[in-house]
């Protein structure tokens, strides 16, 4: 049984409202859940599991219409998919009434639910979301067993948000887990437990590669990969300075580095290390390319410290100079003298 494991897509986001690159970027979003079920439809993958947050927010009748078509498009997939936190089933969601193409089995009951696939001998088992928040464990039922090859959808992993022990996980006797909710991908347990990651970044913290757990399930047990898939990356980035450093030769390099590191990313700098006393870097003219989120200056002053000590010999400056001392650049008590400067002149 091939499948293909998707989570947290978030249709309907519009990821940094108000940046010169987020135009298109809801747009990308559905651009790239296109193209996960054009890979379906290539390799003709028996299952695509949705496990929560399909879409941002509460579904419309014609986002649903939409994503619909793209599933009837499938000649050989499965879909099934259950509601996370985001599009949680409320009272008037049309999740409740709407009618899905024969190829999508949603498992939106409040408990746990499933649904067969008598051709691959398989069980897939969920529950959705009926609340933004559920803050109970509810994954520690075990497979029952009715099926050779069982798989389990879960959505969670936080305090707020259906807390997961990957103990338990390990002992309740699924072939595959399915998870969603975590936006960074990672594998919980050797092929066997995982998170898809959201399938594009939506938010600046969600940084490292995105994209799609690739899997199969055979007699000798599931294997699984990640497969990177998103359009954009966001990037976060230290970027030392020197004195020499002005305002163009540092917009010089981040256009330089920017370009090597990839134009498609997003990026957030912080700029660290000590600058000429008589520069201040331009943060909000540093960004050539329309990707930069934020610069973040926390460079300090190149400052003469002979000439600061002999300047402030008799008050808090100069004590505490006197009492650390001025060693070599790059010592445990330069960097000491550099914060303790920095603090007293903050005050």
């Amino acid at each position: 049984m091939k499948f293909i494991h998707i989570a947290d897509v978030h249709l309907g986001a519009a990821p940094d409202v108000g940046e010169k690159y987020s135009e298109n970027r809801p747009k990308e979003l559905w651009d790239t859940f296109k193209k996960v079920i054009k890979i379906c439809e290539k390799e003709q993958i028996d299952i695509l599991f949705v496990a929560g947050d399909l879409f941002h927010r509460q579904p419309l009748k014609k986002d649903l219409k939409e994503v619909d078509y793209l599933f009837s498009t499938l000649t050989h997939t499965k879909v099934v998919l259950i509601a996370g936190n985001h599009d949680f089933i409320k009272k008037d969601s049309f999740y409740r009434s709407f009618e899905w193409n024969e190829n999508v089995y949603p498992l939106f009951g409040e408990t746990t639910e499933y649904v067969e696939f008598q051709e691959l001998d398989l069980a897939v088992y969920g529950f959705s979301y009926y609340a933004k928040e559920i803050k109970e464990e509810r994954y520690s039922f075990k497979a029952p067993g009715y099926k050779g090859i069982e798989v389990l959808l879960a959505h969670g992993g936080d305090e707020k948000h259906i807390p997961i022990r990957k103990e338990v996980l390990a002992g309740n006797g699924f072939d595959y887990i399915a998870l969603g909710h975590i936006h960074k991908p990672q594998i919980i347990l050797e092929n066997r437990a995982a998170y898809a990651g959201a399938l594009e970044p939506i938010d600046k913290n969600d940084t490292g590669v995105h994209g799609y757990i690739k899997g199969e399930i055979t007699k000798r047990g599931t294997k699984i990969e990640f497969v990177p898939f998103a359009s954009r990356e966001y990037v976060h980035f230290d970027l030392t300075v020197n004195e020499k450093m002005t305002n163009g030769s540092l917009k010089e390099l981040l256009t330089r580095l920017i370009r090597e590191k990839g134009l498609q990313n997003i990026y957030k700098i912080t700029l660290i290390g000590e600058r000429d006393v008589d520069v201040q870097f331009d943060t909000e003219n540093l960004d050539v390319y329309g990707n930069i989120l934020e610069v973040v200056d926390k460079t300090w002053p190149a400052f003469d410290y002979e000439k600061l000590y002999k300047e402030n010999k008799e008050n808090l400056i100069g004590y505490f100079i006197d009492s650390i001392g001025i060693s070599e650049k790059d010592s445990i008590e330069f960097l000491a003298l550099q914060e303790g400067i920095h603090a007293l002149l903050d005050q």
